[in-house]
C-alpha cells in the first residue's frame, strides 16, 4: 500500500474559524468513528488528511493506521488475527 493509500485513525480538530458541523457537511469522505465537542475521530486516507491540513481547515493527529488499530483490538478481545497481521 502506498503512502497516499494508507488509511489512518486520526483525531481531526477544526481550526478556530471552522466548526465540526462544517467539516461534517462538506464532502471530505471521512469515515467518522467518534464525534466529540471539539474534535472528530475518523478513518481517512493520507491524501484526505493532508488536504485538510493543506487547506488549514483542521489540525490532524494521526493516531495509528487502521490496520494497526484493528490488530490491537483483536489482541485485546482475544480474537484470532486476520491474515497479514
Amino acid at each position: 500500500m502506498s503512502t497516499e493509500e494508507t488509511r489512518w485513525v486520526a483525531r481531526v480538530t477544526p481550526m478556530i474559524s471552522i466548526s465540526i458541523d462544517v467539516l461534517l457537511e462538506t464532502n471530505w469522505g471521512l469515515d467518522v468513528w467518534e464525534r466529540h465537542a471539539d474534535a472528530l475521530v475518523v478513518a481517512a486516507s493520507e491524501a484526505q488528511l493532508s488536504e485538510l491540513e493543506r487547506r488549514h481547515l483542521a489540525r490532524v493527529e494521526r493516531l495509528s493506521t487502521v490496520e494497526e488499530y484493528q490488530a490491537r483490538a483483536r489482541r485485546r478481545t482475544g480474537l484470532p488475527e486476520a491474515p497479514g497481521d
